[in-house]
């Protein structure tokens, strides 16, 4: 069963699609921003390998990968999908999750965590090591949730608008900052403390519109950056 409060994340995460799913395709702005992207693996393929990243193009909190899917997560500085850059792990499922049978009731998600590199983190952050991890979770799960199971123990941080803002604890605050690309990936508007999709000051400690992806991040990341503009000008 998904946790209690699922409708309201889900209805969040459907916002954060909007958010910064907006990221990905909006009129070409000089801005870029550093920010959780979301990717999608695929599900193998006649010849049992998962196909190649692909930037999402719905959000993990409404996206629900099917048994065998590999979902991605990347932090980096980007202006666009078309300029985004994907996790530098393959997407391998059998990898991923080696000989886990399958299993009725449920299903097995790949899942890869890119906490990108130095130049991309915040000032006075380090990027942790990468994290992979075969997810399994209720057949109905979204790839938010799968994202979740991986994650644990440490929560996965939102802002008001249920956008994905730290994973892991990274990065510390902050949540897709616009970053001046001229002067070294400096960020010059300062984001609202990370909040859950519930709008509490926090993360969520179980999974997507039921961990709280909610919506976000690569949510529906092509909506349009100016979903993510619109947002960061309401708050500033």
């Amino acid at each position: 069963m998904l946790r209690h409060g699922w409708t309201r994340r889900a209805v969040g995460g459907l916002l954060l699609a909007g958010a910064v799913t907006g990221l990905g395709a909006g009129p070409a702005q000089a801005q870029q921003y550093r920010y959780w992207s979301f990717w999608d693996g695929g599900a193998p393929a006649a010849g049992g390998k998962n196909t190649a990243w692909a930037y999402a193009t719905e959000g993990p909190g409404t996206s629900r990968p099917a048994d065998g899917a590999v979902v991605g997560f990347r932090f980096s500085v980007s202006a666009d999908s078309a300029k985004a850059t994907g996790p530098r792990t393959a997407p391998d499922f059998a990898a991923l999750c080696g000989t886990a049978p399958a299993r009725s009731g449920d299903k097995r998600v790949g899942v890869v965590i890119d906490f990108g590199t130095a130049a991309d983190a915040p000032p006075d952050e380090h990027p942790p090591a990468g994290r992979t991890g075969c997810a399994r979770v209720p057949a109905d799960a979204s790839a938010g949730e799968a994202l979740a199971a991986v994650a644990k123990p440490q929560p996965l941080r939102y802002d008001a608008n249920a956008l994905l803002c730290g994973i892991a604890g990274y990065p510390r605050s902050g949540c897709a900052e616009q970053v001046d690309g001229s002067s070294g990936a400096q960020p010059t508007v300062t984001a609202t403390a990370g909040r859950d999709a519930d709008g509490a000051a926090g993360g969520d400690d179980g999974g997507g519109p039921s961990a709280g992806v909610v919506g976000g991040i690569g949510a529906v990341v092509v909506l349009g950056a100016a979903g993510v503009w619109q947002a960061r000008r309401r708050r500033g």
